[in-house]
């Protein structure tokens, strides 16, 4: 497949299942929501606090798995992981592109003061996936 048809096809939807991998290198899945920048990355956000984040410390490596409605159509894209630093302050660089996800995926936030001190205090982080290699029937 095609890395830009999977990239376009998984721009359809914000649903996904991320892949990580565990210490004893079996996958760990979760459902996600995904948005897609222009530029091909694939923008996820996690809380520092979560098995995938400690996966992906340990191996920047991540699927995700993007499946039409109907369940007849699926891309799988893969590639190196960039993790974002832990929000620390509401107005650190991490809350900043994590308020550009936000506005990508939902548009405008009734808050976003709101939105930032939840950021800080949840210890989100970003995933950036660059994806590498894809499979899958469209």
């Amino acid at each position: 497949m095609e890395l830009s048809a999977a990239i376009d096809f998984a721009r359809t939807t914000q649903r996904s299942v991320l892949t990580t991998i565990r210490r004893n290198g079996r996958p760990q899945l979760s459902n996600v929501l995904h948005v897609i920048g222009d530029d091909g990355v694939i923008r996820i956000s996690i809380t520092a606090d979560r098995a995938k984040y400690r996966n992906l410390v340990r191996d920047p490596w991540a699927a995700v798995h993007v499946t039409r409605e109907d369940f007849f159509a699926y891309a799988v894209l893969e590639g190196t992981v960039e993790l974002t630093p832990v929000a620390t302050a509401p107005d650190d660089p991490t809350v900043e592109e994590l308020i550009a996800y936000y506005r990508a995926g939902s548009g405008e936030h009734p808050d976003w003061d709101d939105y930032r001190n939840a950021m800080v205090r949840d210890r989100r982080a970003l995933i950036r996936l660059t994806p590498t290699h894809a499979y899958g029937m469209l």
